[in-house]
């Protein structure tokens, strides 16, 4: 099939290499414009860019989707695809192609519209999410979906580790439902939406006021991208990983750092791998071990 795809970070990578892999003809990719995507450097190109030029295919980068609406319907393409291109696509772009766009979408919609739905999802405590693939409206992710899988989420699953696998199912159902999207109706959604507004850094602040669960599943959601974090002898420390115990040393205050821990108002946080601000991520026993402190370490 003749199809035109967006997409701009490494998860909408595998995507892309498996329609091209399965044969079909890619007219065209619109990915997000170079940035500077580190600290060190200067203005790089999106993995898409990257991945699509190494399979010598065709690349846009306009500063608003929009601005290709005119390029893409002279493809000829029956459809745009869709994973995580990071701009909401106006209506003319929309129109431009005769069955519109589809979208790879990781949660069971209408659960989970909008930015962060693996992140979100974890935070909530879902026992499960998924991966859709849906139609693209107007609106934010409310279009109607094509197929859908779910799969359970590991009490101990970071956010990193679900997308992966999100990504790897996603793109066994884009592969798998791709080639019957146009003689195909899809389902509307039905059920209460939630949304899965952007992350912050300070919302992934551990508060020890907060039961040591939830903090374990800040951690999770955390990892790798804002990373949960607070603050010791005046410098940020990030937690990578970590889990929650029922139990609180005898005569510990919620706050402080006991045995490896930190004590909460329900619970303790059992620390097990850390960043320290400056430095690279390391076993919390080695990073508490190089602590100086005569009695027990303040947390804020």
């Amino acid at each position: 099939m003749r199809v035109v795809f967006l997409g701009t970070p490494p998860d909408a990578v595998p995507p892309l290499r498996a329609l091209h892999a399965r044969g079909h003809d890619i007219a065209l990719v619109v990915t997000q414009p170079d940035r500077r995507r580190s600290r060190r450097g200067g203005d790089e190109p999106s993995p898409v860019k990257v991945a699509a030029r190494e399979l010598g295919l065709e690349v846009r980068t306009p500063t608003k989707a929009g601005e290709v609406a005119e390029e893409v319907a002279a493809t000829g393409a029956t459809f745009g695809v869709v994973v995580a291109f990071g701009q909401l696509l106006p209506t003319r772009l929309l129109d431009a192609l005769p069955h519109g766009f589809v979208n790879v979408h990781f949660s069971l919609l209408p659960r989970w519209r909008g930015a962060a739905p693996v992140e979100r999802a974890i935070l909530a405590g879902d026992a499960e999410t998924g991966v859709c693939i849906m139609r693209i409206e107007a609106g934010l992710d409310t279009g109607p979906v094509y197929a859908r899988r779910a799969t359970p989420i590991g009490p101990d699953e970071t956010a990193g580790e679900l997308r992966a696998r999100l990504v790897e199912l996603g793109t066994e159902l884009l592969v798998e439902t791709l080639p019957s999207v146009p003689e195909t109706v899809p389902v509307e959604q039905t059920g209460e939406p939630t949304y899965a507004e952007k992350l912050t850094v300070d919302e992934f602040r551990l508060d020890p006021a907060r039961p040591a669960t939830d903090l374990a599943r800040l951690v999770r959601a955390g990892n790798p991208r804002p990373g949960a974090w607070c603050t010791v002898d005046g410098k940020r420390v990030k937690v990578m990983r970590a889990h929650a115990i029922d139990t609180v040393p005898a005569g510990a205050s919620p706050g402080t750092l006991r045995g490896g821990a930190l004590v909460t108002s329900a619970g303790s946080l059992v620390l097990e791998e850390v960043q320290p601000e400056g430095r690279r991520a390391m076993p919390a026993r080695a990073w508490l071990g190089g602590l100086r402190a005569d009695g027990p370490v303040t947390v804020t």
